[in-house]
């Protein structure tokens, strides 16, 4: 099993930036890849980006591109989703999850865990 927690969402202004925090326990996550999804109110859970624990490589949604970087502490067992140029269409609940199998999925059905999820509020 692995337990996530999610840390860090809050309201900000457009053009703002907000560090949200993923902490894992359970399980090495060596062989896990790490995504962030969001859902807004009436709107299907999507996937924000993904990072393989193991060599960090990432992957983001072509909406948050070049705004958006996800990165991870080894030691810490966390993984963070730094977010940039906020827009009041960034307005979601985040979720942090993990995946067993090691290879970039991009539908939340795919992912085995999942934290209990961090509102971020983007006022215009």
């Amino acid at each position: 099993q692995v337990q996530l927690v999610e840390s860090g969402g809050g309201l900000v202004q457009a053009g703002g930036s907000l560090r949200l925090s993923c902490a894992a326990s359970g399980r090495t996550l060596s062989r896990y890849v790490m995504g962030w999804f969001r859902q807004a109110p009436g709107k299907e859970r999507e996937f924000v980006g993904a990072i393989k624990w193991s060599g960090g490589s990432t992957y983001y949604a072509d909406s948050v591109k070049g705004r958006f970087t996800i990165s991870r502490d080894n030691a810490k067992n966390t993984v963070y989703l730094q977010m940039n140029s906020l827009k009041p269409e960034d307005t979601a609940v985040y979720y942090c999850a993990a995946d067993r199998d090691y290879s970039i999925r991009y539908y939340y059905t795919s992912y085995d865990y999942w934290g209990q999820g961090t509102q971020v509020t983007v006022s215009s």
